[in-house]
């Protein structure tokens, strides 16, 4: 097995697309993904999965019924499993996501922004 460290941010010049998760590294049933984000996302929620934010470039800022929380470069946040968010970028923001593999990015909800098979980059 050929062990390679991982350029984290060389990796963000591979995507192309906002709201794209890309998968960079796996472990332990987890995945780890980068994504560019800009503007808003979807209402919705992860009926079994918690998931982390990492924001790595800009801010963040994630939505939630009775809140908003601002997070901002260096700022990592956990989403509970089952809590409704809506996460909305005014201008790019490049984040790290720690997942389960099993973790669909628009959770409870199918559209056009729904990404079932991720790309390995």
């Amino acid at each position: 097995m050929k062990m390679q460290k991982i350029k984290v941010n060389q990796k963000f010049g591979l995507v192309n697309e906002h709201w794209s998760p890309k998968i960079i590294a796996e472990l332990n049933g987890q995945q780890v993904k980068v994504a560019k984000l800009l503007g808003e996302f979807e209402w919705h929620f992860h009926e079994h999965e918690d998931e982390l934010f990492w924001i790595m470039q800009g801010s963040l800022e994630m939505h939630f019924r009775d809140q908003v929380i601002e997070l901002n470069t260096g700022d990592m946040f956990v989403v509970p499993r089952g809590v409704e968010h809506k996460p909305v970028a005014k201008s790019e923001c490049h984040v790290v996501l720690f997942e389960p593999a099993s973790t669909l990015n628009t959770g409870n909800l199918t559209n056009e922004k729904t990404a079932p098979d991720l790309e390995r980059i």
